[in-house]
């Protein structure tokens, strides 16, 4: 999926079961990876939700050695593409790509340290954000991390151009998805059992939003 500040067409995968790329992941994941320094814990599991082409799983899990990282995604395509990337990888804290449907409630672990997802929550109906805090707040222990990255709407921040534009085209494509607000993503949290503790400026006009388990 794309940084909505440089491209204003969401990331697709093709239908072909084999290694992908994203662009946008060579750009952003540096800048990503150095806000989740002071984000994850030292050791433990991360449940990465929506991994796509499967190139963020990979340059984390590299960055983060002590960390296992569980990629997952609802895509077919994305799953194929995820499991090509770590086989080429051989990294051994990557752990096999695992289907995951949000909106459907399934939950492929029982705990995680840690929660990551980019890009989901424009490019999917609300219901998946909604399973995501849901599988959050199950799973993630007292004080845990569930962090947010993509691009979002602030009601105190003007909305960049570019990120209008993106949004525009979203709900063009399909109605149900969008950029949301900040504000509602807080509110389903506080539902769920954790609360923000951060946002972060990212390039491309992306923020990251920490949440944690209270």
């Amino acid at each position: 999926m794309s940084d909505a500040g440089s491209d204003p067409k969401p990331f697709e995968l093709a239908d072909a079961a084999a290694k992908q790329h994203a662009p946008a992941t060579e750009r952003n994941r540096a800048p990503i990876a150095d806000a989740l320094r002071a984000i994850l814990p030292a050791s433990g599991l991360v449940l990465e939700i929506a991994s796509g082409t499967g190139e963020h799983a990979v340059h984390f899990a590299s960055e983060f050695p002590m960390l296992e990282w569980q990629p997952t995604d609802v895509s077919d395509a994305a799953l194929a593409s995820i499991a090509a990337w770590r086989a080429e990888s051989g990294l051994t804290n990557l752990l096999p790509p695992v289907k995951l449907d949000l909106a459907a409630g399934d939950c492929p672990v029982e705990t995680a340290e840690a929660i990551f997802c980019a890009n989901m929550t424009h490019i999917a109906p609300w219901a998946a954000t909604v399973g995501l805090f849901a599988l959050a707040g199950r799973i993630l222990a007292r004080g845990a991390p569930l962090a947010l990255y993509g691009p979002f709407i602030e009601a105190d921040t003007p909305t960049a151009p570019s990120n209008l534009a993106f949004d525009a085209n979203l709900k063009a494509r399909d109605p149900s998805w969008g950029l949301r607000e900040v504000a509602a993503i807080d509110e389903l949290a506080t539902s769920n059992g954790l609360v923000r503790d951060a946002r972060i400026a990212m390039p491309a006009n992306n923020l990251i939003l920490v949440y944690r388990r209270v």
